[in-house]
């Protein structure tokens, strides 16, 4: 604490500009995959090719990107810019996958009922298919938010300040107080960020919450009803042997 309270306002700069080099990425990944997620439902070789290929996207080491990218896109080697591009790649290869699935769990009777009632193919995309694929969809989002956040603080071996500039120049001073402070720091925002996908995956999925509701409920239903047919059972026999005694005399 007393290392950070020296070195609050370094800290504190340090983490904005994480947090900025997070969202960036984290957001271009999602909205670059959903379309691509969306074009391996036309056919199996498509998804498979395309799952392959963001597959192999995410084998690619860190540096040797980060290098080789200002010779593809013809910026400075110490750019943010060849920072953010990368992890959009990676975020991209882990989303495409998600989002396929996503898409895949929407049933096909829904679709076809969707058809039915007269939505075009745009429509269908966003007032049915979207939103049911929605819940997996997020899922893969908190995946891509960890591992972005965790990749951003590769980026310092090429210039960029953030925070794990903490772990470099703790590991070169022995401070283990400095690393200390950047490992909790970088957790903190992985579970803020983890925090806010799940408040903003209630609000613009209510459905989501009602539907583990209905289950829960049809889960105690299961539970109670073999229970409750068990104590009514003796009740039912203990009755109709008293009827037959009664008849009897």
């Amino acid at each position: 604490m007393t290392w950070l309270w020296g070195n609050f306002p370094l800290v504190v700069d340090l983490t904005l500009n994480h947090i900025r080099l997070s969202i960036i990425p984290i957001v271009l990944g999602f909205v670059i995959a959903v379309p691509l997620g969306r074009l391996t439902l036309t056919s199996k070789y498509a998804r498979a090719t395309m799952i392959t290929a963001m597959s192999l996207l995410y084998t690619i080491p860190s540096l040797p990107l980060f290098v080789i990218l200002p010779a593809i896109i013809g910026t400075r080697v110490l750019s943010d810019t060849n920072l953010i591009v990368a992890l959009t790649i990676y975020a991209v290869a882990i989303m495409v996958r998600a989002t396929s699935d996503a898409f895949f769990s929407v049933s096909a009777d829904t679709k076809q009922a969707a058809t039915a009632m007269g939505f075009s193919a745009w429509r269908r995309f966003w007032q049915v298919e979207f939103p049911l694929a929605g819940p997996v969809m997020l899922a893969g989002l908190r995946v891509v938010s960890v591992s972005t956040i965790a990749l951003v603080s590769v980026g310092v071996l090429i210039g960029s300040e953030n925070l794990g500039y903490l772990f470099t120049n703790g590991k070169q001073r022995n401070n283990l107080e400095e690393v200390g402070v950047g490992i909790i720091a970088t957790l903190l925002i992985a579970l803020l960020f983890d925090l806010i996908l799940v408040a903003l995956g209630r609000i613009l999925m209510p459905w989501v919450r009602v539907d583990r509701a209905a289950q829960r409920r049809r889960k105690r239903a299961a539970v109670v009803a073999p229970i409750a047919a068990g104590d009514a059972a003796p009740v039912a026999v203990g009755s109709s042997a008293s009827a037959g005694s009664g008849g009897r005399s």
